[in-house]
């Protein structure tokens, strides 16, 4: 099957304003047409002049054919910025609709789908990618269309006056063009995708870096904590310079080339003219001399537009790696779980379908229990998380809530049975009453605030200017890390699933923060199934079960009392956490 090209594509998503984009194109092309016309008359009025030299006087013509040249490139002016107008209006609606295509497709595909692209690289291509068709729709096309009219009717004016000029002006384009083409063929596309996931590095681990300064200040750290980030820099400048050089000398050439018509027609003029000059032959010159330049501009035009080409490919690229992603699978006859019990059979999971993550896991959590999984970073802890909150689904296996396979259940009656709490939460431009009723939309005001009272929200609510109505983010009050947390469990709160999953909830908070945050839990998890995800092992006193979790696999599992009277890796990590622990404290006795 012939694959689709890319503007039928873009045309297709137009739908009806499509013929606008057909519409400028010819408007474009009559533009071209007609601004050539007043070298016409510019030549007619050089004519007239040299005829009647000196008696200047007597040229009649002169004012006229003046103002017809002055028409025509009014008229080919008005005719392009409708055609412009026609262009936009279309591009912008392509752009629209591709953007909203993309976005549905992401609301559909799995939340880890979108973990996995993160955030900024996400950001960039629904929203440059989609950009990037704009701008080739709006003015690369209409311009190509001006490009290939405009060499129509200038070789037809290259031969109507002296064929011999014509032919020397059209030497320097072939051997422009025999340059240009070594500077946009494969490899130059090659070098525009290389050059766009440089980008997308930046952007992405820009994302992460800006996201990690609440982490570099509690550690203390500086800016070279973010190897990543300084390393996509790096990258992106070798990869800059090197293509730079590499395109350094064609580029010189070709403009060299293009802008050296002159020297072709200058060169003929003295071989054409050896024993006489006429003046029909210099009046030809000059006007050859005066069009020539029109050669360079459409020339460098097309060159552009090829470059652009490019770029519109290696969006639509971008854009096809999230289309390509298949959503979850929806049960057409979904199921209704019986309880809060979570339960994994056998279950197995990669990635990228080679190195497994989770190695044959399987497990049983009663409703109302509370356990814990840890163990060394990236055991798989978080990804077994994921996998029964279904933001991916096993490769093989079965997750079960309720006694019901995850795979059964509707999207929405999942999501109304899950909630998180994750290190860093993050809240929206909105006011806190609009933060917490995410959890649950048609939530009465009342409602809200007694999720919030039970948050240990009431301190941030007094010092706010609009208490619960006051805004949060751009522009508006910024909250600390451990109040922000605070505001993101009392949306939970409000939501009120049967399972909480928390991931390192108090991580970052400071000591009164940590405090509050930690009263604000015990509220949230009473009488629920609760699965965390422990780093700091002093968090898991008390739970029902711990599950130690070593290279995708449950290498361990019990009570903390049990496991800490085994010599097995939570004994292991706690002596070490317990050592840890000590030393701070004697650190900061020592600094006091």
């Amino acid at each position: 099957m012939k694959k689709q090209s890319n503007l039928s594509r873009l045309l297709e998503i137009a739908g009806k304003y499509k013929y606008l984009t057909y519409a400028s194109w010819i408007l474009s092309a009559i533009s071209a047409l007609l601004a050539l016309v007043p070298y016409y008359f510019i030549w007619a009025m050089m004519k007239e002049i040299l005829q009647v030299a000196p008696n200047f006087n007597a040229a009649k013509d002169v004012t006229h054919n003046g103002w017809m040249a002055v028409l025509f490139a009014v008229i080919s002016m008005l005719i392009y910025i409708s055609g412009l107008m026609c262009s936009h209006l279309g591009a912008f609606r392509i752009a629209t609709n591709l953007r909203l295509q993309t976005m549905k497709h992401i609301v559909k595909l799995p939340l880890g789908a979108a973990e996995r692209f993160g955030s900024g690289k996400l950001r960039k291509i629904v929203n440059e990618s989609s950009a990037a068709t704009e701008t080739y729709l709006a003015h690369q096309l209409p311009d190509r269309a001006n490009a290939i009219a405009t060499p129509c009717g200038l070789l037809f004016l290259l031969m109507m006056f002296d064929w011999r000029l014509g032919l020397l002006s059209l030497l320097p384009v072939v051997l422009a063009f025999s340059i240009m083409m070594t500077m946009t063929g494969k490899e130059m596309q090659q070098k525009m995708k290389e050059y766009q996931d440089a980008l997308d590095d930046m952007s992405n681990e820009a994302v992460e870096y800006v996201r990690g300064i609440p982490v570099v200040k509690t550690f203390g750290q500086t800016i070279y904590s973010f190897r990543k980030f300084k390393d996509s820099i790096d990258r992106y400048k070798v990869w800059v310079i090197a293509y730079t050089k590499q395109l350094r000398m064609p580029m010189m050439l070709y403009t060299a080339a293009i802008n050296g018509v002159f020297v072709f027609l200058i060169a003929g003029a003295l071989l054409f003219t050896q024993e006489h000059t006429s003046v029909d032959f210099l009046l030809n010159l000059i006007f050859y001399i005066i069009i020539t330049p029109i050669i360079s501009v459409t020339l460098t035009r097309i060159m552009f537009q090829s470059e652009n080409a490019m770029i519109v490919d290696d969006a639509l690229q971008r854009i096809d790696s999230i289309m390509t992603l298949k959503p979850l699978e929806e049960t057409k006859h979904p199921l209704h779980p019986e309880d809060g019990s979570v339960s994994l059979e056998n279950v197995h999971f990669s990635y990228d379908g080679k190195q497994e993550v989770l190695k044959g896991i399987t497990l049983s959590i009663p409703s109302g229990q509370k356990v814990a999984f840890v163990g060394p970073s990236g055991g798989g802890k978080t990804t077994l998380a994921n996998i029964i909150s279904r933001f991916f689904d096993p490769d093989s296996g079965s997750v079960k809530i309720g006694g019901v396979d995850i795979r059964d259940i509707s999207k929405e009656e999942l999501m109304n049975t899950i909630s998180f709490v994750f290190q860093n939460s993050h809240l929206i431009k909105a006011s806190i009453l609009e933060n917490v009723r995410l959890g649950k939309p048609n939530a009465t005001r009342q409602e809200v605030m007694t999720a919030l009272q039970n948050a240990q929200c009431q301190d941030i609510l007094e010092k706010l200017p609009n208490g619960v109505d006051t805004i949060i983010g751009t522009k508006g009050i910024y909250l600390s890390g451990g109040e922000q947390q605070r505001i993101a469990i009392a949306r939970v709160m409000l939501k009120n699933t049967p399972i909480v999953i928390l991931d390192e909830a108090t991580a970052f908070a400071d000591p009164d923060n940590e405090f509050r945050v930690q009263a604000a839990l015990s509220k949230l998890t009473q009488g629920k199934t609760v699965l965390m995800i422990a780093h700091r092992l002093s968090s898991v006193v008390g739970v029902d079960q711990i599950y130690v979790i070593k290279d995708g696999q449950i290498v361990e599992s019990g009570s903390s009392d049990e496991l800490q009277n085994k010599d097995g890796l939570f004994a292991k990590m706690l002596e070490e956490y317990q050592s840890s622990v000590q030393w701070k404290v004697q650190k900061e006795v020592l600094k006091s």
